[in-house]
């Protein structure tokens, strides 16, 4: 029909796109919070050929940003039909709407119609979802018949359950971020992985090549443990007798205590203490020694030794300035031989024949005393 909103003197176009404009017809109004502002000038086909396309003439004078919506709407349950344009939300304008302005399929839309809703309604209650939610519910009330107890502590568990899994919200996200990072770090090194899983086939065909010998090995290896499981039942007594009588051994090394160390310590420093070397003004001892090698002697005092020979061997003389020489050990005890029939009193130096005596003189050919 021909009429309409005033256009004014300085109207302008604008077209929308729509996916379905149902009866709506042109010179259909146009209004703007239901205030006619326009009208509608045609209805087309879109370029994409699936949609319609609509024409719209509006009054110079309405005032609208560049990124306002179109809605077809109608007027009462069975009135006309209509496009309203609006406004977005406060803060989110865009520029103007003016002359030749498009507004796309993602700022247009449509209302339900009442032939739609009735259609719903009617598949709703012709055989449709109410005959389905009567099945379910006697389905659940089968269930429930008899198993209260049963159905209360599901949910208690059910409950419990969900109340865990949010006080440990915090540790699940973790756990998925660290999966997320390892599936990261497996995506980088997806290569490597499918070069060692290409690589892996000959190992495999040389276990199984072996599997004989593998088999063989893993039954003598039962054998030995059976042996070995025999020998040890069989000596256990003998094993814990003999820990028993290392008793007294282990009992005096723990009494020694730190003695012990302390007494090792002498090896590294021989023939001086540590208590020694604060004594010492500078980097070396002055030490001065005698050695007798006379071979007659070492054995003579061998002989007489009544502790460890290696105390009484005069191998080392004085320890210090002034010693002219070393002590002789003690007369020989009671039994012991006379070694190379010589006699077990010591001899004088003063009876050989020349300073050359002893082992040296019989090496370098000296007259032996």
């Amino acid at each position: 029909m021909p009429g309409g909103a005033d256009l004014g003197d300085h109207p302008y176009t604008v077209k929308a796109q729509f996916r379905d404009v149902l009866d709506l017809v042109p010179q259909s109004g146009v209004k703007v919070n239901e205030v006619p502002v326009g009208r509608i000038e045609a209805i087309t086909l879109a370029p994409d050929g699936w949609t319609a396309e609509v024409t719209l003439r509006v009054n110079g004078s309405v005032q609208l940003p560049g990124n306002s919506f179109a809605r077809l709407r109608q007027s009462s349950l069975l009135g006309e039909k209509y496009i309203e344009l609006a406004a977005p939300d406060q803060g989110k304008e865009q520029g103007k709407l003016g002359n030749g302005a498009y507004i796309g399929l993602d700022r247009t839309n449509r209302n339900t119609e009442v032939e739609e809703v009735l259609g719903a309604l009617s598949m709703l209650l012709n055989g449709g979802g109410v005959e389905q939610l009567r099945t379910i519910a006697n389905e659940l009330n089968q269930v429930a018949d008899g198993n209260e107890p049963q159905l209360r502590a599901l949910l208690t568990n059910a409950n419990k359950l969900v109340s865990d899994l949010d006080a440990r919200r915090s540790d699940i996200t973790k756990a998925l971020d660290g999966l997320n990072k390892l599936s990261g770090t497996l995506d980088g090194q997806k290569d490597k992985i499918a070069a060692v899983i290409d690589e892996i086939g000959p190992g495999l065909q040389v276990l199984s090549d072996q599997r004989p010998q593998l088999v063989t090995m893993l039954q003598n290896l039962n054998q030995l443990s059976d042996v070995a499981v025999d020998t040890v039942n069989k000596s256990k007594a003998d094993v814990i007798a003999d820990l028993k009588a290392l008793t007294p051994t282990l009992q005096k090394l723990s009494e020694a205590g730190s003695n012990l160390p302390k007494a090792l310590e002498l090896l590294l420093s021989f023939p001086f203490p540590d208590s020694a070397v604060p004594g010492v003004k500078g980097d070396y001892f002055n030490l001065y020694a005698k050695l007798d090698l006379n071979l007659q002697e070492l054995m003579n005092n061998l002989s007489r030794s009544r502790q460890n020979p290696l105390q009484d061997i005069p191998l080392i003389g004085g320890l210090t300035s002034g010693q002219d020489g070393a002590q002789l050990g003690a007369p020989p005890p009671l039994g012991i031989p006379n070694l190379g029939g010589q006699s077990n009193q010591p001899r004088n130096s003063a009876n050989c024949g020349n300073n050359g005596g002893g082992l040296l003189g019989s090496i370098l050919g000296g007259q032996r005393c």
